[in-house]
């Protein structure tokens, strides 16, 4: 919840592809080791912070923002979609800060959103630091690393800016 504007995506790739060069002392296995615990401790208790202040700040105010009813959808939403939204948030900046969050203040089951924390974060991680790792020693990776990472950022943020302007579209 603190840092929802940091590059993970690219981060990630970067991690790897450093560590594919020999002249890195980087261990990809414990790179690998290391980002995954991390990952799914940090989802972990950003869903146990929603769990745990969600409700009660409902509670205690009723406006627009914390109302009642959305807190009950939350609920609903999760219920039916938790699994999956919990595994492609991983995939989507600033929306994977919030989604385990908010899956604590819907009251996603502890037992589901672990099982998806677990699967996310080995697919997330895996998924950009293996590209970075055989990617990363590759010579024409190496002649545009710079511009490799612009594009990861920018396929990063491209699902939410298309979703957000096809929602001004159907307006």
């Amino acid at each position: 919840m603190v840092t929802p504007f940091l590059p993970g995506d690219s981060l990630l790739f970067a991690a790897g592809s450093i560590a594919a060069n020999s002249d890195s002392n980087l261990n990809i296995q414990l790179l690998f080791l290391i980002l995954i615990i991390a990952s799914i401790l940090g989802n972990k208790i950003n869903y146990l912070i929603g769990r745990f202040i969600g409700p009660r700040v409902f509670i205690a105010k009723q406006s627009w923002l914390l109302n009642k009813n959305h807190l009950e959808k939350a609920h609903r939403f999760y219920e039916k979609h938790g699994g999956k939204t919990i595994v492609f948030a991983r995939f989507i900046p600033i929306i994977r800060t919030f989604a385990p969050f908010v899956a604590g203040i819907g009251y996603m089951s502890l037992r589901l959103f672990t099982f998806y924390n677990i699967i996310s974060a080995l697919l997330w991680i895996g998924g950009l630091l293996g590209a970075g790792y055989f990617l990363g020693s590759q010579p024409f990776v190496k002649a545009h690393f710079n511009t490799i990472l612009y594009g990861i950022v920018i396929l990063s943020i491209l699902p939410p800016v298309l979703t957000l302007s096809l929602q001004k579209v159907r307006r």
